[in-house]
């Protein structure tokens, strides 16, 4: 049995971050590719199995104003933990035959991921506050390589003899669970809970020039990567490339987006600040763009351009939510802001460029309104990469 002096060791609490950051995206994404198999099972129409997909983000949205408070009140490990058994609880409950648990279990599961993805860099303010940024890029390619081989297997596993998709929507219930369990410890430690607003400087976020250019540039990032991940396979077919060639470039684009975390570490490392930094991934989502819009036949390298820059920029944006703040507490505060933004963009944007191409019937308009949205997102990162903190008054 493990000593308590075992688990104060610092890697097994990396251990639990990194197990935590394997469910803040695989219980949602892993969805997307079972979305036939279940309307057709439970006769559901398109817009009722859409909702599936989108309503966690509406639910992210709401919850992650909400999550530094939950942390205040009874600690971030503790926190941390009730998120994880939301998972664990939720994605039990949507794969029972119930289509009342499917979408309920479905909203609950998700208010655990918007928990987890509030406070892990709040976390990691805390206890590892040198190591800010290679923790957020090796927890950023944990979660983006969990979510490529949950969609991966997705569907072979749903049709394997005796099983169908609930089964395979369970199959994320065991990397929860086993996640409540490695970190269970952590959470019965004595620990400070997080500070409240009256032990740390007085600071307020939503009027905070520079909190607002960290929110865009993780919104407007969240935004853009949405639009390009949903339509992506449309955009190619209608250049002309077969559904399989897409299906393959959307797959290099969420492997690229997974793959950036760690790459983007020694970057960040190299220069003085994070302007730089932020100019060379922002023309790597420019040229990925004007290549999908300009140069179809360049889309395989292309769509992995784009993705490579956003899985980068996130891994900054959320890196600068703890490089930008003097606490945890402001950490979390800023983390719920940018967060909520960033989904409220990010839930609204497919719908919109759908809508766009219904009217003038060519993807061109959208690719045109990511690059601009994407070159607001690099205005935003380069005042949010000056090594200042939202607490300054100078």
């Amino acid at each position: 049995m493990l000593s308590l002096r075992r688990l104060d060791h610092p890697s097994w609490m990396i251990l639990g971050i990194l197990l935590i950051a394997a469910n803040l995206r695989a219980p949602v994404t892993g969805i997307a590719p079972l979305v036939t198999m279940i309307q057709d099972s439970l006769g559901l129409s398109a817009a009722a199995a859409g909702l599936l997909t989108s309503s966690p983000l509406a639910v992210f949205a709401v919850v992650s104003l909400l999550a530094s408070r939950v942390a205040q009140r009874f600690g971030l490990e503790r926190a941390l933990m009730y998120a994880l058994w939301a998972l664990v609880i939720g994605i039990a409950l949507r794969s029972l035959p119930s289509v009342t648990l499917l979408f309920g279990g479905n909203l609950l599961a998700a208010v655990g991921i918007a928990l987890g993805n509030v406070l892990l860099p709040s976390l990691i303010k805390r206890d590892f506050p040198h190591q800010i940024v290679t923790l957020t890029g090796w927890y950023a390619l944990t979660m983006g390589l969990a979510a490529g081989l949950t969609s991966a297997v997705a569907v072979p596993l749903a049709h394997l003899p005796g099983l169908d998709w609930r089964h395979a929507l369970a199959v994320t219930g065991i990397v929860a669970t086993l996640s409540a369990l490695v970190w269970f410890p952590q959470s019965r430690r004595p620990r400070p809970a997080a500070p409240t607003a009256s032990s740390a400087k007085p600071v307020s976020l939503w009027r905070s020039a520079l909190a607002w250019q960290v929110t865009l540039f993780l919104g407007l990032n969240s935004l853009m990567y949405y639009i390009v991940i949903s339509w992506l396979p449309a955009i190619m077919q209608g250049s002309g490339f077969t559904a399989t060639a897409a299906g393959n470039a959307h797959g290099l684009m969420q492997l690229a987006s997974a793959l950036a975390g760690p790459a983007v570490v020694p970057l960040m490392r190299y220069f003085k600040d994070q302007r730089i930094p932020v100019v060379i991934l922002t023309s790597c989502n420019v040229i990925g763009l004007l290549g999908l819009w300009l140069w179809p036949q360049t889309a395989l390298v292309s769509s992995a351009l784009v993705g490579f820059g956003a899985g980068a920029v996130l891994v900054m944006a959320l890196a600068f939510v703890g490089m930008r703040v003097s606490t945890p507490a402001q950490a979390a505060g800023l983390s719920g802001m940018a967060q909520c933004v960033g989904y409220l963009m990010a839930a609204f944007g497919p719908t919109f460029t759908g809508k766009l191409y219904d009217w003038q019937g060519s993807w061109h308009s959208t690719l045109v309104l990511c690059v601009v949205l994407t070159l607001l997102m690099g205005t935003a990162g380069v005042l949010a990469a000056r090594d200042r903190k939202v607490d300054d008054r100078n």
